[in-house]
């Protein structure tokens, strides 16, 4: 057997896909799924309120259909190329073959710096609602910060099969809450409560729009918290049974199960407690129960709602690792980092932005700021994969697709102008997080341009993907 070579003159070990190999058939859609709810899950407990104080319920409304649209248009998009490349490098897979090397590389980068801040965001606000819930006498926020990264990296160190279950499991308790918080606050709704925000003299500013027409974009970056990560689903192609037919049953149905979870929290919280009260708090779902005299509903999804936070927190674990993984694999970032277990995970892919994570949680300690640089290299990410979509579409149209995207490239165009908007919107409502994210792009950047070009894996999935497609075309 020929050792694998990358683009220098320096072979490789005879063994090192063998050391770097993922369990393969861990999950099928019905995980997947579960794998996606979790992913979003605790944008719907907290952070989407701040958007009614932003725009108003109107505002937050019309980015709410506006974010849903472009997540849904994503999702099917994501859902051919899955299928059609199935990778764990996933979006980086797509955009490479699409875009070429540095396309591929600044996509998978865009969504690692997205998925490996957003835990320690995450950790914070775990921190935060410990303390505020006084449990186990903490005063300080660091001692769950470790907790966190320490028993959920070491549970998906365990096996990914594992890990994915006890995900499932705390995803339903997740859900079970938000049940409850329906259920709860659908007696006391009225129209009137969402409309309660006082218009301001901002231009198209109405009972509907408070804020005026820029209060819509204001709540953009919030509406996005309402689908946050569900494009993580397809890094778990590699691990599942059946990419072709499981890809795009799981992430089209957690896209659909988020579409009625945000629904439902975005309608009945500030419809029963009105839209003032629920956007100026910490934890909008039980200050919405207690405002209407729910005070034991509260106290439970109070606690069964941090089942939420530590849903989003595991699953967006297993999601760094695996953009880690293979962005490592194929050479683009140091090699070592792509070793797996003996049990098929990829440990250093695990354990180091864990170390990352919790020293930037325990320096930073600001969940916005640091999901503000999550949502900034998220919006980035998705411009690149909608753009991915149309290009391969175009290209490459007698590509194998096991399914395809309603709409083709019009579906994909939609959610294009749409993510080039959050972009947009983003970059308006948090400078800093932009010119944070601008610094980890050049970084990176430079360590491609200036050292790892040199040293990419041709046969890394992704990039055989790719080189073939390129052999194929020079052929015609």
């Amino acid at each position: 057997m020929t050792a694998p070579t990358t683009r220098s003159s320096a072979p490789l070990d005879d063994d090192y896909f063998a050391r770097r190999a993922l369990r393969r058939g861990a999950a099928g859609s019905f995980l997947l799924a579960g794998l996606g709810v979790s992913f979003v899950i605790s944008g719907d407990f907290s952070g989407w309120n701040l958007g009614l104080a932003t725009g108003g319920w109107g505002g937050l409304a019309v980015a709410f259909v506006a974010m849903g649209l472009m997540y849904s248009c994503m999702v099917l998009g994501l859902a051919e190329m899955s299928a059609a490349l199935p990778t764990a490098g996933a979006g980086y897979g797509f955009a490479r073959r699409a875009l070429g090397r540095l396309g591929g590389y600044a996509t998978g980068l865009a969504i690692l710096v997205e998925y490996a801040i957003a835990p320690a965001a995450i950790a914070v606000f775990i921190g935060g609602y410990v303390e505020s819930l006084g449990l186990f006498g903490l005063t300080s926020g660091w001692p769950v910060y470790l907790a966190c990264f320490a028993v959920f990296v070491g549970l998906h160190l365990v096996g990914v099969g594992e890990a994915l279950k006890v995900m499932l499991a705390i995803t339903a308790l997740a859900v079970l809450a938000l049940v409850l918080s329906a259920v709860g606050m659908l007696p006391h709704f009225e129209v009137a409560n969402l409309l309660d925000v006082p218009a301001t003299d901002a231009a198209g500013a109405s009972a509907f729009l408070p804020f005026g027409y820029a209060g819509v974009v204001g709540a953009l970056v919030f509406a996005i918290w309402f689908f946050l990560a569900v494009e993580g689903v397809p890094l778990a192609a590699e691990e599942s049974r059946d990419p072709a037919r499981d890809m795009p049953r799981g992430i089209i149905g957690a896209m659909a199960v988020l579409v009625v979870t945000g629904l439902a929290v975005l309608v009945l919280a500030p419809g029963g407690a009105g839209a003032q009260l629920v956007g100026a708090s910490a934890s909008p779902l039980p200050d919405a129960l207690r405002a209407v005299g729910s005070d034991r509903l509260a106290v439970v999804v109070n606690y069964v709602g941090l089942a939420g936070l530590v849903a989003s927190f595991f699953s967006i674990v297993y999601a760094y690792s695996r953009q880690l993984f293979a962005l490592s694999r194929a050479g683009y970032l140091p090699t070592w980092l792509s070793r797996t277990s003996s049990r098929g995970t990829p440990t250093w892919a695990l354990v180091v932005p864990g170390v990352v994570g919790f020293a930037l949680a325990a320096v930073v300690e600001d969940g916005d700021v640091l999901i503000n640089v999550a949502v900034f290299g998220a919006a980035v990410s998705y411009v690149l994969l909608n753009l991915s979509h149309i290009v391969l579409r175009v290209r490459e149209p007698g590509m194998e697709r096991p399914y395809r995207t309603p709409g083709g490239v019009v579906t994909t165009g939609v959610a294009l102008a749409l993510s080039c908007v959050a972009l947009a919107a983003t970059f308006v409502v948090d400078v800093r997080a932009a010119v944070v994210t601008a610094v980890i792009f050049a970084a990176g950047l430079a360590y491609f341009l200036l050292h790892s070009r040199h040293r990419l894996v041709a046969t890394a999935p992704e990039e055989e993907f790719a080189l073939l497609a390129a052999a194929e075309e020079e052929l015609r």
